[in-house]
This record gives C-alpha cells, structure tokens and sequence, in this order.
C-alpha cells in the first residue's frame, strides 16, 4: 500500500480526532475518576471492531439502509444522553478520587471498558465517517486487496485515537486533581457535552 496515502490519511484524521466531541467527554469524565486507561481501552475496542465492520463491507451497507442507521442513531444518541445524565447526576467531592462522574466508586475498571466501547461503537457519525473517508486513501489498483486498505487505516484511526486519548486523560487527571472547583465544573461540562451531542444525534436523525 503507498505509505504516502496513509500519511495522508493520518494527517486528516489527527484534525478530526483532535476536534472535541463525546469521545473528548467522556474521556475527561473518565479521568477525573481515575479511569483513563479503561476508557480508552473502550473506545479503542469500539473503533476497532467499526474497522472491521467497514472493511467486511457492512458499513456501507448499513450506512445504505436508512432504518437500520436510524436504530443505531437512536440507540447511540440515547445511550449518550445516559451517561451524560449520569455526569451530572453524580456529586463529585472536593478530589476526584476513585469514584467520579460517569464512572461511580462501586464500578470495576470492565465497567468503564464496556461504557467506552459503547460511546465509540454506537457512534453513527463516527461509522458514516468511516465509511465516506477511508475508501477515498486507498487505491482499487494496488497490490494489496481493498478490505486489507481499510483495515490497515482503520486501524490507525484507531491507535491515532488510543494514543491522542491517553495523553489528553492524564494531562486532565494531573491539571485538575489539583483543581476541585475546576474538576467539579469541567465535569458538568463534560456530562452537557455528552448530552448535547446525544439530543444533536437523535434530532438529526429524526429531522430525516
């Protein structure tokens, strides 16, 4: 595959991962808990197993078939709208210790896993993303087949997240550990993020 195409697309993808969104919400709610690690675990899992999807060709069937993306947008809507409820529904402490917004004392570090994998993999935007993008950095007429492109970029979408993601957790962990007042606001922050992508969602959809 030529290297100069998935430069190409590396570069694109850094500028979208690096626009806020729920990815950036719920990652940050997940760090003032103490849970970076899971949750980018999670959503790594989810654009993962987004990549395989695409590149065994059901994105595009699924992205084709107007009621199947209206489930997927409701449900991934509905499902951010919860945990964003969750983020201001939790009373966060002067230190954001072991338990915080979005991520409660009692859940495991699995529970954070399987809430990532949910914010990314019920994400319709994020699978009409990759559906429209990736086809356009590969090349029909190359050595390695098509399905094997997408994977390939795919998959640094997806360590290009991982990695972008980690780095901005701790870096909010360190900054607001320190900060109660600022943590308690960002959090608030983080759970209307969520909820107003998840309501954006849903009425785009259904505006249809």
């Amino acid at each position: 595959m030529d290297v100069g195409l998935v430069l190409a697309f590396w570069g694109v993808a850094l500028l979208l991962i690096v626009v806020p969104g729920a990815d950036w919400a719920f990652t940050i709610a997940a760090a003032l808990a103490g849970r970076v690690a899971p949750a980018v675990g999670g959503l790594t899992v989810g654009y993962a197993g987004m990549t395989v999807v695409v590149a065994a060709g059901l994105g595009a069937l699924v992205a084709g078939t107007p009621a199947v993306l209206t489930v997927l947008t409701v449900a991934g809507g509905a499902y951010l709208i919860w945990l964003g409820a969750r983020v201001l529904a939790t009373r966060t402490g002067p230190v954001p210790a072991a338990g915080g917004p979005g991520v409660r004392e009692r859940d495991g570090g699995w529970a954070t896993v399987v809430r990532g994998l949910g914010v990314s993999g019920l994400n319709p935007k994020a699978l009409l993303l990759f559906v429209a993008l990736l086809p356009q950095f590969t090349d029909p007429d190359g050595s390695w087949p098509v399905a094997v492109q997408l994977g390939l970029l795919g998959l640094v979408f997806t360590a290009s997240c991982a990695a972008f993601y980690a780095t901005m957790g701790r870096f909010a962990r360190a900054v607001l550990h320190a900060r109660p007042a600022a943590a308690r606001l960002v959090s608030r922050l983080s759970g209307l993020g969520m909820v107003v992508v998840g309501v954006g969602l849903m009425l785009e959809r259904l505006s249809h």
